[in-house]
């Protein structure tokens, strides 16, 4: 076991819940440059911020914006979302200097990060299977070899909301996408997920290590699952 998985293994043991978790392994990664896709109320990013010290820039990327072609429960309406970005702002105003918002989805601003750049990327962000993908292929040019991307909504499930929503397809893409990669992936507790990209070969399949730290994850397959998808709920109920 080496010191990234003993940290990993530590500080999934300790931690109560998700961002407690990612104070703790920030501090031991020491990351300078970090982006998050999702940022909702910035509640995450505040907690980073204070939380590592080392962080000299965290990017903020969501589009506080309705789309209308995003099939979940967090797609609210424009007001709303003015909200939920000033009350991001008011909760990070204390590391202005070191923040930098990029307002649009992941590949409308992705331009604006240098490739090669992050020590870090957490993606909360689309969890259908169309923005999984393309959170995950357009940031992980982002990230530098042995960097690492991390992220939230990893569900042993597909179902992760009644049937009238897209599914969650977190996992399996992700583990996919690790092995396409070469990458080290670790299947954490409180639905997140850690990949570590190869830091002498990108892109190498040779690299790809799966550690399932929840025993939650055995059965990637699809089949099942659709067999087994929740009854829609009933219009009279929505």
């Amino acid at each position: 076991m080496d010191s990234l998985e003993t940290a990993v293994r530590h500080h999934s043991g300790i931690a109560v819940d998700r961002i407690p978790f990612w104070v703790g392994l920030l501090h031991h990664l020491a990351p300078r440059t970090v982006a998050e896709v999702g940022v909702w109320r910035g509640d995450f990013a505040a907690a980073m911020l204070a939380g590592c010290e080392s962080i000299a820039r965290y990017d903020l990327i969501d589009p506080w914006r309705h789309l209308p072609d995003w099939n979940k429960p967090a797609n609210i309406e424009d007001a709303t979302f003015e909200q939920h970005l000033a009350a991001t702002l008011a909760k990070t105003e204390f590391a202005a200097t070191r923040r930098r918002v990029l307002r649009g989805r992941t590949t409308e601003v992705a331009d604006q990060i240098v490739d090669a750049n992050l020590d870090f990327a957490y993606i909360d962000g689309d969890h259908t299977l169309r923005g999984i993908t393309i959170d995950l292929l357009t940031m992980w040019p982002k990230v530098k070899p042995g960097g690492f991307i991390g992220g939230d909504d990893l569900w042993p499930t597909i179902w992760q909301h009644e049937a009238r929503f897209e599914p969650t397809l977190v996992f399996p893409f992700v583990l996919h996408f690790a092995e396409a990669m070469g990458a080290r992936l670790f299947a954490l507790p409180h639905a997140q997920f850690l990949l570590q990209k190869n830091l002498v070969n990108p892109g190498s399949a040779r690299g790809f290590t799966f550690t399932d730290l929840t025993g939650r994850y055995g059965d990637p397959s699809l089949r099942r699952q659709f067999l087994a998808a929740p009854m829609p709920t009933p219009v009279s109920e929505r």
